[in-house]
């Protein structure tokens, strides 16, 4: 089984527009297809430095001496970066979501598909997992974490559900989840509304939104002039946030104009939005919601 078949990898590494000697970082290594690749573009002199919290992409790390695999959650990539000595980047690459590994493996509990405990853990070191998000919640916290990050209609009646039946015993599996809420699962639309339930949890117990905002503000202190971010998403809560970033540094409102209306932002967009060709969803599924942003340094 393939750990993890990389999305876009051609058109991604292509936005970073990799100089020979330069400094890159991979900040979602995972099964280090993205890492590989800009690897063989980059000459002796280039470095790339590459990012994961899961404790199972240790095993795919790359001998070579212009690598370094930093097991950390890429919030804290200017304080790493910093800690070995590195100050400015020439690029930065990010394939944000689930690897194909974490949705194979059924003990993890990404998956829909498997029977499997209450888990979700990208840091498979963290205290919270979905078992607690779904058995210690309020009621309120559970409404919320649905309609924000699963954007599901039913989440206050699904949160008073979810409440009422774990009083008869914790709700530990992922079939005790789904047979809690059966009544919100049509056959015809089933498996679409699990999906939403389970990546509102999954968002919730990594704090996925969170670390990707602290992250952002990160990238333009960190990139060098003309330095480019190559970042692909995979649900619109996400690609709304780079998007705005990329737009005009700030995850909501308007940035502050001069005199003149003009307004200075940190970045600007390469070229537009590039998802997957039919062919490449073809040949892998999980890349049909792709969708590859590229900004420079301005």
């Amino acid at each position: 089984m393939e750990y993890h078949n990389p999305v876009l990898l051609k058109e991604t590494v292509d936005g970073l527009d990799i100089k020979e000697d330069g400094v890159y970082v991979d900040v979602t290594f995972g099964g280090g297809g993205h890492s590989r690749e800009i690897l063989r573009r980059l000459g002796k002199k280039g470095k790339l430095f590459a990012f994961d919290q899961d404790a199972d992409a240790l095993g795919n790390t790359i001998d070579d001496e212009r690598f370094t695999l930093i097991h950390e959650n890429f919030r804290y990539i200017k304080r790493f970066l910093r800690f070995h000595g590195t100050r400015e980047v020439d690029g930065v690459l990010a394939d944000f979501g689930v690897s194909s590994h974490q949705f194979d493996v059924a003990e993890r509990g990404f998956s829909t598909r498997f029977e499997a405990d209450l888990d979700m853990r990208m840091n498979q070191n963290n205290e919270m997992s979905a078992y607690h998000v779904v058995n210690e919640y309020e009621e309120e916290q559970i409404k919320k974490v649905l309609l924000q990050y699963g954007e599901l209609r039913a989440a206050p009646a699904m949160a008073r559900l979810i409440v009422a039946n774990r009083e008869k015993g914790p709700i530990k599996t992922s079939e005790q989840l789904k047979n809690t809420l059966k009544k919100f699962l049509p056959p015809k639309h089933e498996n679409k509304v699990l999906a939403q339930i389970y990546q509102a949890i999954r968002i919730e117990v990594n704090q996925e939104i969170e670390v990707l905002k602290e992250f952002l503000q990160q990238t333009p202190e960190l990139l060098k002039p003309k330095g480019r971010l190559s970042f692909i998403s995979y649900h619109s809560l996400e690609d709304r946030l780079v998007k705005r970033f990329i737009r005009n540094g700030l995850f909501e409102g308007e940035p502050e104009r001069d005199v003149f209306g003009n307004f200075e932002v940190p970045l600007k967009k390469v070229g537009g939005l590039i998802v997957p060709s039919q062919e490449e969803v073809k040949q892998n599924n999980r890349a049909r919601s792709a969708k590859l942003r590229i900004a420079e340094k301005a």
